[in-house]
Order: structure tokens, then sequence, then C-alpha cells
């Protein structure tokens, strides 16, 4: 039989390794947008927020402005789980699949509270295709309310033909082509430099990025046509989230329904902030011509039409329930 030192010393080994605290785990988030962006504020109080409901069990340091990884392959560095979590403009992905697209369907949802409907019918269907993925959404924020920049004075329809506009997913592409312009992808770190080198003439964005890119150093005119209201989504790879003690989840996940609050007020109150700096900085703001206003609209019926073709019986599913909203 072990001698009563032998078991004494057991459990005082015992004791100690259970002690030990849990091992903190660092997470690398890439996100999109530069430091000044409301996004990133909102992105950088939510992993304040983890690391000091967990004890520092979980640190998330996050990597602005596309710096650790770029915007357009961030969706698919967490599917593979090179990063466990990162933050992308949801609509990025219409290319997979149209769903995906619904909150940049010209004219669908023009105000917050249509948006947080859209969203609210969207995201079940949202959170299944991307799950397969091995994805999990933890919160959205929109953006402001979309309008348009051009060097000049646009008034008709005719105006905008041949433009080369700034087109950040694939139906936006498809509205500039329905108004005869030439649409040209950019992303938001080389606005400047595309409208410099004469690669775009106009764009289709919200307040907050134009006042971020300083778009009065290019740009003369911002028109208020309220298009449609975007969303980021900051999603974690599935496995990455499941390895995380149960506690740890319950905090990242309080702390992202915090986090989706706070950051539509931040947007709500971008709105007005930003457009006052475009408008103090000399950029003419002003609501379309009801001439101009038709031609967008007309734009965006056929392009709904598409996408309901096109997204099939998930499209119509969230069609219906945001109608019955």
């Amino acid at each position: 039989m072990p001698s009563l030192k032998k078991l004494a010393l057991t459990a005082v080994a015992a004791s100690l390794l259970g002690a030990v605290p849990a091992q903190a785990e660092t997470w690398n988030m890439p996100t999109p947008y530069a430091e000044a962006d409301f996004h990133t504020i909102n992105v950088r109080k939510f992993a304040k927020d983890v690391e000091d409901a967990t004890g520092g069990e979980l640190k998330i340091v996050v990597h602005s402005a596309g710096s650790l990884v770029k915007h357009p392959e961030i969706k698919n560095a967490v599917r593979s789980n090179q990063v466990p979590i990162g933050e992308f403009f949801l609509s990025l992905l219409t290319n997979e699949n149209p769903v995906f697209g619904v909150d940049s369907l010209p004219f669908l949802a023009t105000d917050y509270d249509q948006a947080e409907k859209l969203w609210k019918a969207s995201r079940p269907v949202i959170e299944k295709l991307l799950a397969k993925q091995r994805i999990k959404i933890l919160y959205s924020v929109a953006w402001p309310p979309q309008g348009f920049y051009t060097k000049f004075d646009a008034t008709t329809p005719g105006d905008l033909k041949g433009l080369k506009m700034r087109a950040y997913n694939a139906l936006q592409q498809k509205l500039a082509r329905e108004l005869g312009m030439v649409p040209t992808q950019v992303e938001v770190p080389d606005i400047p430099q595309a409208f410099a080198t004469g690669q775009v003439a106009a764009m289709m964005t919200s307040p907050a990025t134009g006042a971020s890119s300083k778009a009065w150093d290019f740009v003369k005119y911002y028109y208020d046509v309220q298009a449609w209201l975007p969303k980021n989504v900051i999603a974690v790879n599935v496995k990455a989230f499941d390895a995380l003690p149960a506690k740890v989840q319950a905090a990242v996940l309080k702390a992202a329904a915090t986090a989706e609050k706070r950051g539509w007020d931040m947007s709500k109150a971008e709105t007005v902030a930003k457009t006052k700096i475009l408008k103090d900085n000399g950029m003419v703001v002003q609501k379309p011509s009801e001439e101009l206003k038709a031609a967008f609209k007309a734009a965006g019926k056929v392009i709904v039409a598409d996408w309901l073709k096109q997204g099939g019986a998930e499209a119509k599913a969230i069609l219906d329930a945001y109608n019955k909203m």
C-alpha cells in the first residue's frame, strides 16, 4: 500500500494543479475598415467587453483596415479557421448565394426600422447557409443609408451614362449597369486613389465611408437617395467557438448582443454626424431630382425581381417574412 507521506504529496500536487488558472486564449481578428470607422470602434469595444467578462481567458486582437487579411478573403479565412473570428460585409457573398445580398437590394429597406425588420426576417436563412460553411454569426450592424456621390451635378439619368462607378458587390454592379454606368470593384481604403487615377468617377456608399475617405477631396456632390442599409457581420469559426469553455462562450454571446445594439445606435448617430461633416467640408448635400430618383427606383425594382428569381424559395421566404412584419 502507498505510504501516508506519498498520499499526502499526491494530494498536494493535485491541489496545486487544480489551482492553475485556465490558459488564456488569443484570437486574431481581421476587420476591413480604418480605426476611425464606427464599425471598428464598436468591434474594439466588443473585444474589450469579452476580455473583461472572461477575466482575460479570451483576448481578441483586432487587426483593422485589412492589415491581417484583405476584405474579400476574411470570410474564407474564418471558414478555414485560418483566423477564428472576423468582420466582413455580408453582401460581398452575393456571388455565392443571392440571399446574402438581401440587405443591398435597392429601395427594399430604406430606413433603420425597415432594415432591422429585414435583418430579423433574413437572419435565420443566412445563419443556416453560413452554418454549412462552419461559420457562426455573432452580431450584425447596419451601415447608414447609402447615398450617391459624383464630381458633378447629376440631375437626369442621362448624366450617369458611361460613368465609372465604384461597386462593392454584385448587386451594386447590376444597379450600375441598369443605370448605364460601368461598375468597378474598389475597396474602402483604395477609394481616394481610385478617384484620383480616374478608375472611378462616382460611388454609392454611406456618409460614414464618405467622411472617413474624405470624399470632398475628389467629389463635390452627395445625393441622399437612401437606397439601402447594408450590413457587416461579425462571425466566428464554429470549431473555434465550440472549443471555448461554456462560460467563455456565454460571455462572447452576451458581448455580441450588446455590440449589436450599440452598433445600430452608433450607425444612426453616424448618419447625422457624418452627413454634417460632408457639408462642413464644402460638399453639396441634396436630395436627388425626381427624375433621377425615379430612375434609381425603377432600376431597383428590376434588381429585386431578378433577385427573387435567382434566390428561389429562400429569397421568397425572406420577403414573405419581411412583408408580414
